[in-house]
């Protein structure tokens, strides 16, 4: 079975093939990073428009990389939910046009479980049951995945997702966008005793997250330095940096320790945009160590939005005997838990 992924969420258009017996056959990735960086964020309309000039070249592209023709495709899965409908709406209907003129099955995927499934394409995958923290810039979410279908959410961010406060900190520090691994570059330089700042929510009870006052911290730490140094120095800038990204940090450790305490699970997966910041992968990696246990999480070039981990969940849905009409539906608000609501 050779399954055909797209994935148009969000600001990357992301097509590849995975195949049943030789694993990922082709990956092709464009970002529109450079698109939107004048606005300091996505605009939709564009993000939109910019996925319907590019997602029938990288189709191609695709198929042309792994020396394929339409006719050897066996299935198609496209990014159903979450994400900006209209950006959505574009992968829907290229998928759910191609898999009729090809006659093969198309089917909607979680653009989350894409993510939550990315490490499966690593050498050594693992196993179910285990704890997945999702870290992207729309979401932080810490999952119990017993198999595949079979979530259950055991804590997410009440506001702001830890990458959404990782670029609007950058913002307030002068980055270019996307800020949160310019951000995390600054970090490296930075004193980490010079400033504290609060690990928020971790001192109650529960497994949910919150990071929008971590970052109106940052500001007022911003706003003081400017008002004693007239002018932020690029040291002051790489402190904050080191003590913001080390606070967003800790809190995820804490609520990952929490939560493997909770379930008894020794498993954990990280993924999503902020899965590829070192010092995260570093603290986790000390964490699993010290519970005797195991970490996972995707190569970096799977961290972001692409086509193979969406390739790799319709893969599995197809091969599970799971069956979706021609109907073109999306779900730019989506739960995870709700998985089986496409269609309602």
């Amino acid at each position: 079975m050779k399954i055909l992924g797209i994935e148009t969420s969000c600001d990357e258009t992301g097509v590849a093939i995975y195949d049943e017996h030789k694993g990922l056959i082709a990956n092709q990735l464009y970002t529109q990073i450079e698109l939107h960086a004048d606005y300091g964020g996505v605009v939709p309309e564009l993000a939109s428009r910019d996925h319907i000039r590019k997602t029938l070249p990288l189709i191609n592209a695709a198929l042309q990389e792994a020396n394929l023709k339409a006719k050897d495709i066996d299935g198609i899965a496209y990014t159903a939910g979450p994400g900006l409908v209209g950006a959505l709406l574009v992968g829907s209907t290229i998928a759910r046009s191609l898999a009729y003129a090809w006659n093969v099955p198309a089917i909607g995927v979680h653009h989350m479980e894409g993510h939550l499934l990315a490490p499966m394409l690593e050498d050594i995958p693992p196993q179910f049951p285990f704890i997945a923290l999702l870290v992207s810039g729309g979401h932080t979410q810490l999952v119990r995945v017993s198999n595949l279908g079979q979530y259950e959410l055991l804590g997410e961010s009440i506001d702001d997702a830890a990458g959404e406060a990782f670029d609007k900190t950058a913002k307030l520090l002068g980055l270019d966008y996307p800020g949160g691994a310019a951000l995390s570059r600054l970090a490296e330089q930075g004193n980490p005793t010079r400033f504290t700042f609060p690990r928020p929510m971790t001192d109650r009870p529960g497994l949910d997250f919150s990071f929008s006052g971590l970052k109106t911290f940052a500001a007022n730490t911003i706003a003081q330095a400017i008002q004693m140094e007239g002018e932020l120095s690029e040291q002051t800038r790489a402190d904050i940096a080191y003590a913001f990204q080390q606070a967003v940090i800790e809190t995820l450790a804490i609520k990952c320790k929490r939560a493997l305490k909770e379930t008894g699970l020794k498993r954990l997966v990280i993924a999503g945009g902020v899965s590829a910041n070192k010092q995260l992968r570093q603290e986790l990696a000390k964490l699993m160590q010290q519970l005797g246990g195991e970490v996972f999480y995707p190569r970096p070039q799977f961290c972001t939005d692409n086509g193979a981990m969406i390739a790799y969940a319709g893969f599995l849905r197809l091969k599970n005997g799971e069956q979706q009409d021609l109907s073109i539906m999306v779900k730019p608000r989506w739960p995870m838990t709700d998985l089986n609501k496409l269609n309602n």
